[in-house]
């Protein structure tokens, strides 16, 4: 281009005649190029230069040998497509991109936690100041085989405030004996009030225990219980003294103390399942760390991802994360460490 205004200013100071020889040279050639080339190719610069040609000379088609006016007049529309599609194109546009710092600390998580589920660990991220969907903990977490999250529903949610359930689990020893675990659940925050290990469970006993889940008229307006013979007439006194009503579930109905038993099947799956008891002092060491980081640590989904004692959100401003096991290393706690 920068030659062809060169050449263009050299010819303004030329003769009239070598210019009009040299333009008969020139149509010579392209008659002997029509004849012998059936559809020549432009370059871009080329077909830039008779599109502005043609807004700056009116006389333009009829200098055209090589293509058909309606061809440059296709070039400069199609030009005109591509300039305004380039400036209409939206700066930010698609989802936001994770960044990769994320993505690692969401494999980190999964490793360090192999039974955690995506619902665990986006609830982790969330305290620890990371605002991303669950889907994305999804997509980015380590794939290992495993049973989904299960999930349950109560009729009794209006009333969570004013309601405990109590129920029994049992321990395999190391000697192959079987330890009683007595559980006292409040059900607003699924907190547990109270528990103790026994390896003789007798209805005195549990009415013990349950006065010392609630001192200080502490108890609550309601208690939910299954039908286990060891609920005695002593239990049922001492419910009764408590100002609390029992109510009794049907027959063969878990699922009508649902929030207890699936507090039971916690236990087992995240802490029991995976040690070996050797006695009662030891049952009751290993329940006490773990209640410790339920209450604290777990994030639960029926608390909107959050935790019994309500855990605080770190910010990211806060510093790095860092991770400190728990549970004697079957857990972690995350949290930001200020450096």
């Amino acid at each position: 281009m920068l030659n062809l205004i060169l050449n263009y200013l050299r010819d303004l100071l030329r003769p009239q005649c070598d210019l009009l020889l040299e333009n008969l040279a020139l149509r010579q050639q392209i008659l002997v190029l029509e004849r012998q080339v059936e559809r020549p190719r432009f370059k871009d610069r080329e077909r830039l230069f008779w599109v502005l040609l043609s807004r700056l000379w009116s006389g333009w088609k009829n200098r055209l040998r090589i293509v058909q006016p309606e061809t440059v007049i296709g070039w400069h529309r199609k030009s005109w497509r591509l300039f305004w599609r380039w400036k209409s194109k939206p700066k930010d546009y698609g989802r936001p991109n994770v960044p990769f710092e994320v993505i690692e600390l969401i494999r980190r998580i999964s490793v360090d936690n192999p039974i955690w589920g995506a619902p665990r660990i986006h609830g982790e991220l969330i305290m620890l100041g990371y605002e991303v969907s669950e889907s994305t903990v999804a997509k980015y977490m380590v794939k290992r085989k495993g049973r989904p999250t299960q999930n349950w529903r109560t009729f009794l949610e209006n009333h969570l405030g004013e309601i405990v359930a109590i129920d029994f689990l049992t321990i395999p020893t190391v000697t192959f004996k079987t330890l009683y675990v007595f559980v006292v659940l409040s059900l607003d925050r699924r907190r547990v009030v109270h528990f103790h290990v026994t390896t003789r469970p007798t209805s005195k006993w549990t009415a013990t225990q349950i006065v010392q889940a609630f001192p200080f008229d502490t108890a609550p307006k309601y208690l939910i219980r299954d039908r286990d013979g060891i609920y005695g007439e002593e239990v049922q006194l001492t419910i009764d003294f408590l100002g609390m009503k029992e109510k009794v579930i049907s027959a063969r109905s878990p699922w009508q103390n649902g929030y207890c038993e699936r507090v039971v099947g916690t236990i087992k799956r995240e802490c029991l399942n995976h040690m070996i008891i050797f006695n009662e002092a030891h049952a009751r060491r290993v329940l006490k760390k773990y209640f410790e980081y339920y209450h604290d640590d777990r994030t639960h989904l029926g608390l909107e991802k959050e935790t019994p004692n309500c855990r605080e959100i770190e910010p990211i401003e806060i510093g790095s994360v860092a991770q400190r096991p728990v549970v004697g290393g079957l857990h972690s706690r995350y949290f930001r460490d200020a450096a």
